[in-house]
């Protein structure tokens, strides 16, 4: 017990430096700036949704996919709320420092953001969008949701309102609901 104890506060003290360290680089008013564009285009999945739903209704050809992961990105959204009021973990406070953001609620863990983002880089980033007529090799969307998705998890800590496991956590969490919600039957 002692050793997972000592274990836990080192942890503690590790998140601890690293969100020091990100909320540090807010001193850069450009880095501050992106950080909170990011977290407004994020709240509650809001650039990922319209993402998909555009998607939607500009590429025909794909249209069931794109509304499938779309509604991936809404349930890891969900998801990560739920187990926001289970877990109850309250948010970051670092002295001298105030979020760069406000929060719609006061526990971090895992990160809605996080979870919409990694959703969104898995079950979108596999589309390529073809547009209206749906013929030709289309654009492919992989390497920019996941370079936004990416941003979008930094911003979070940069911003001083998660933790880096909420990060982590929130993603996982993203990528699990959008297997568990594209793995097929026998």
């Amino acid at each position: 017990m002692a050793a997972t104890t000592a274990t836990a506060r080192r942890w503690d003290r590790w998140e601890r430096r690293l969100l020091s360290a990100l909320t540090g680089c807010a001193a850069d008013a450009r880095v501050a700036g992106a950080a909170r564009t990011l977290s407004w285009c994020g709240e509650h999945a809001a650039v990922w949704l319209a993402a998909g739903l555009a998607g939607a209704a500009t590429d025909r050809a794909q249209r069931d996919r794109w509304l499938r992961g779309t509604a991936l990105v809404a349930t890891a959204h969900l998801a990560s709320m739920g187990l926001k009021r289970v877990v109850r973990r309250p948010r970051p406070e670092l002295a001298g420092r105030a979020p760069l953001v406000r929060t719609a609620g006061r526990h971090s863990f895992p990160s809605s953001h996080a979870a919409s983002a990694g959703a969104a880089a898995l079950a979108l980033g596999t589309l390529s969008h073809r547009g209206r007529t749906g013929t030709g090799p289309g654009i492919p969307l992989a390497v920019p949701l996941g370079v936004l998705a990416a941003l979008m998890c930094v911003s979070r800590l940069v911003a001083g309102v998660h933790y880096p496991s909420d990060v982590v956590a929130g993603a996982a969490l993203g990528a699990l609901t959008v297997r568990l919600g594209t793995e097929r039957g026998p």
